[in-house]
């Protein structure tokens, strides 16, 4: 019993119409790994300086305690100015890489932005409130290079009781 033209056809058009859908469903994968591709290359390409701008931190660091030195013992000279031009050119270099300073006094404490090194109790300075920056943090975009060090506010500092219940 063989099929009629009609059945042939319907079957051929069917089978058609899988190899097409096929054909769609492959160029639509393909397409999304050439996009997925182009976006992991362009996140790698966007920090590949992580590493290095991470060991420049504390360079930058140590520039800096030099030069708060510096201001405090001269007033101003040659060797002062060349230092200021020098961290200046730094600031400038690590903007240029999307590097941003994490600016943490007096803002809400963020651990994803913040370690907190100390608490202290404060009369004006509510709980949770940064109270003081020991070390700069620094990002790069959207990433964390490193946090910045902060002491936090326990808030108003509570009374002691005065009779202990249970002290002999």
């Amino acid at each position: 019993a063989s099929a009629s033209p009609e059945e042939l056809v319907a079957d051929l058009r069917a089978e058609v119409e899988k190899y097409k859908n096929t054909a769609l469903r492959a160029t639509a994968d393909l397409d999304n790994y050439r996009k997925r591709v182009a976006r992991e290359r362009e996140e790698a390409i966007k920090y590949a300086n992580a590493s290095f701008l991470e060991r420049l931190i504390p360079i930058l660091d140590n520039f800096e305690l030099g030069l708060q030195a510096a201001r405090g013992a001269a007033q101003s000279s040659a060797i002062l100015d060349g230092m200021n031009m020098v961290y200046k050119q730094l600031q400038d270099f690590l903007n240029s890489f999307g590097v941003e300073t994490i600016d943490a006094t007096g803002k809400t404490f963020d651990p994803n932005l913040h370690e907190a090194i100390a608490h202290e109790e404060h009369n004006e300075i509510p709980e949770d409130q940064i109270i003081r920056q020991v070390r700069k943090g620094y990002r790069l975009r959207d990433r964390l290079l490193r946090p910045a060090n902060v002491v936090v506010s326990k808030g108003v500092p509570q009374p002691i009781a005065a009779g202990r219940e249970g002290t002999k």
